[in-house]
């Protein structure tokens, strides 16, 4: 190693410079032997990857507070598909966001494609009242049925968590999450999520798998999406016909 080549690198753990850190490692070496001159290509290419760490954000575990679970394991009467993921039995690995995400739907306004929900009731999605206790539950009619989220802005989206009623195993079918950019869904939709492989929700068969609920609730990785609005589809579940929700969050930042 020649001296002072790492002290020159000035990276931090930022996103964008895990390549740039293996093609250091495998040049240095080499490099080294040329004296002076490798030296030189070493301290440029520090540079470049200092400029790189600058532009970039730092990445940090997101933060998610848990309910308390109300089962453990895999659940003895799983459904026979094979396209159905099953509890992990262990925490769910971090989920890495930029620092200073944060649950941009927290008391933002709900709404349903099911005229029979007193927006009351659908103010419980974004509560923060995440328990399986039968208060928090929101519960909509049979049949595909959606709720959405209006976060007052375009915010960029790093993960949308999503709990349907977790008090027992179950699994809900039809599960799609969309975002738009305004409240009709007309203009710039686009799918973060889908798993109704039979399309039975009209919006397209999807390919992701079904899940069991969990006290951990779904995470889907939103990838720093922008847009103002939240649909989430559901077509009832392995226990009723009824589509049930308990929380949704949707963790990002004020669009640049």
């Amino acid at each position: 190693m020649c001296p002072g080549a790492r002290a020159n690198m000035g990276l931090g753990n930022r996103a964008g410079v895990g390549l740039f850190r293996v093609m250091f490692a495998k040049l240095e070496s080499g490099l080294c032997r040329l004296g002076g001159r490798g030296r030189l290509y070493l301290t440029l290419l520090a540079l470049w990857g200092w400029v790189l760490s600058a532009g970039a954000d730092q990445l940090a575990p997101l933060e998610i507070k848990l309910p308390a679970p109300t089962f453990i394991g895999t659940p003895s009467d799983s459904p026979g598909a094979t396209n159905v993921d099953k509890p992990l039995g262990k925490p769910r690995p971090p989920f890495l966001a930029p620092v200073g995400v944060a649950n941009v739907a927290l008391g933002k306004k709900v709404t349903s494609g099911d005229t029979n929900a007193i927006p009351a009731n659908l103010a419980k999605i974004t509560d923060g009242e995440k328990e399986a206790l039968e208060n928090n539950v929101v519960l909509l009619r049979k049949g595909p049925q959606w709720v959405q989220i209006d976060l007052g802005s375009p915010q960029e989206i790093y993960a949308i968590v999503v709990w349907h009623a977790h008090d027992r195993p179950k699994v809900y079918h039809g599960v799609v999450v969309q975002v738009a950019d305004d409240a009709d869904f007309s203009r710039n939709v686009r799918t973060l999520f889908n798993n109704d492989t039979e399309n039975k929700d009209g919006l397209g068969a999807g390919s992701d798998r079904e899940y069991f609920e969990t006290h951990e609730g779904k995470l889907i990785d939103a990838k720093g999406t922008p847009a103002r609005y939240v649909r989430l589809y559901s077509n009832g579940s392995t226990e009723a016909k009824y589509n049930q929700y308990t929380e949704v969050e949707v963790y990002g930042r004020a669009a640049k």
